[in-house]
């Protein structure tokens, strides 16, 4: 497509309210705002292992509109070990402008002082299914991997879980830093919020849990 044509295009678009929330799910997990113009625009990035194609053709498909080109594979090479890897990314945007200054402060990711209007239950399952996972096997307590996070903004999220959703949080030390642990007695509860949005290729991270569930 022609640049001024591409441009003429960008000026129709609007984020709808689901690739609003999906967004935000992204932002709190895997997904990457960057900027080429000092904040002018952003651009969304996306990618995963090869293994959830299926969740990237997903997220594709919501935000069809911005994205030029089909998702795309790539091999990275670490410590000698190829990983495969599909991605794609959205065109650059003003819409995505008050995400990326909400998100990151001196190119680190942070979590909105405002999180408590952004985040709903489709945010939350995006979010899980791309940072979510069960304490183990035999164990009914899930965990957000949140180690990349400061404590500031641990606390806006388990305050934002609390608050909007009723569910009470534990902090997991590890070595990178903290996970955000839902116990056993709050885990089902986060469950009804999220089943509903879990893609079938990321129930296995509910466990036994999903069966618990009513049926839709």
């Amino acid at each position: 497509m022609h640049s001024n044509a591409v441009e003429a295009y960008k000026r129709t678009l609007k984020l709808t309210s689901k690739q609003r929330e999906v967004l935000v799910g992204k932002l709190l997990g895997d997904g990457h705002l960057e900027t080429q113009d000092r904040g002018r625009t952003f651009r969304l990035n996306v990618e995963h292992g090869i293994a959830q194609r299926e969740y990237v053709i997903w997220l594709h498909k919501i935000f069809l509109p911005w994205v030029l080109n089909p998702p795309k594979e790539k091999i990275q090479e670490r410590a000698g070990k190829e990983n495969r890897k599909i991605w794609f990314q959205t065109v650059s945007h003003p819409a995505f402008r008050f995400y990326g200054k909400q998100f990151y402060r001196e190119k680190k990711k942070q979590v909105p002082r405002i999180i408590h209007r952004l985040l709903g239950p489709l945010a939350l399952a995006v979010w899980f299914m791309d940072d979510g996972s069960r304490k183990s096997a035999t164990h009914r307590a899930l965990l957000l991997n949140t180690q990349a996070f400061d404590r500031r903004s641990l606390d806006r999220l388990r305050r934002v879980l609390q608050k909007s959703f009723g569910l009470e949080t534990k902090l997991r030390r590890q070595r990178e830093g903290f996970q955000i642990m839902i116990p056993a007695s709050e885990a089902d509860k986060f469950v009804a919020l999220i089943e509903p949005n879990v893609l079938p290729m990321f129930r296995y991270k509910l466990g036994k849990l999903r069966n618990n569930m009513p049926k839709r």
